[in-house]
């Protein structure tokens, strides 16, 4: 199993979702990445499961803070990038997507950054190949056509 880092990226328009414990949280348009990390026993599989949340929302309940993204109309993914790793690189890959604005609190139960999702207005596909850049880490990409 090829386990690593991941970073989807959704486009929005702006929204209130609630997002589990967090509460409702209001979202402006544009680009969100969100930074997982895939080092359990499915490893990178964990982002099909994501993928197909999107495209399929009614089919499993939100586990997990971005679940409650992929499961609202008012999100698309749009791509998805996939870092095979065995070191636990989400929290550097987060802190340097910081030029971003964070959602704070958001996808960093388990640790202790401010967030784990960033705002963009723009497509971040030149920050997130920076960030990979950075940590010498080999990057995987694949635009996602939902319907």
């Amino acid at each position: 199993m090829i386990k690593g880092t991941y970073c989807l990226v959704l486009s929005c328009v702006p929204c209130r979702v609630r997002v589990g414990a967090l509460g409702e949280l209001e979202f402006p348009g544009g680009y969100y990445v969100y930074v997982g990390s895939a080092l359990g026993p499915g490893g990178l599989s964990r982002v099909t499961r994501h993928i197909q949340l999107s495209k399929n929302p009614g089919s499993s309940r939100p586990r997990w803070h971005i679940d409650y993204l992929l499961c609202s109309p008012s999100f698309a993914m749009d791509t998805v990038y996939c870092f095979p790793t065995g070191e636990r690189a989400e929290c550097r890959f987060a802190s340097l997507l910081a030029g971003g604005m964070p959602v704070p609190g958001f996808g960093c139960s388990d640790c202790r950054c401010g967030s784990h999702l960033f705002f963009y207005p723009t497509h971040p596909a030149a920050r997130i190949g920076d960030a990979a850049a950075t940590l010498s880490l080999p990057a995987h990409s694949k635009t996602i056509k939902n319907p």
